[in-house]
């Protein structure tokens, strides 16, 4: 049932997005901070600040559809942005070179704090 094609726009918002966002809070961003109509068929893809998870928003005839991927390891590679606009246009070839890219290094785990000792 994936239905994106080559044929469609493309839409990736530039700033890292908050993953429990849902369809109307994603709607609205891509209303206010894109300035799209998320009606017009076109694909809007959002990504978490570390780049782990990715979210993708698309209206299709029976309603609105999110696709959502989250990496075991590693991180996106995203393509370079313009730091002047919030939106860049990409094309069916750069979403699967950021899906299906070889994932980064992965960053090593954080070490639990630990309650310093008295002396």
């Amino acid at each position: 049932m994936f239905s994106l094609t080559s044929s469609m726009n493309y839409y990736l918002y530039a700033y890292p997005t908050d993953m429990r966002r849902s369809f109307y809070t994603l709607s609205g961003m891509i209303t206010n901070q894109m300035g799209r109509n998320v009606q017009d068929g076109d694909v809007f893809i959002f990504i978490n600040r570390n780049c782990t998870s990715m979210k993708i928003l698309h209206m299709e005839c029976g309603g609105l559809v999110i696709y959502h991927m989250k990496l075991e390891s590693g991180s996106f590679k995203l393509p370079f942005m313009d730091e002047n606009s919030n939106t860049l246009q990409v094309n069916w070839q750069d979403l699967m070179s950021i899906v299906q890219g070889s994932p980064t290094v992965a960053k090593p785990n954080k070490k639990s704090w630990k309650k310093p000792e008295k002396q």
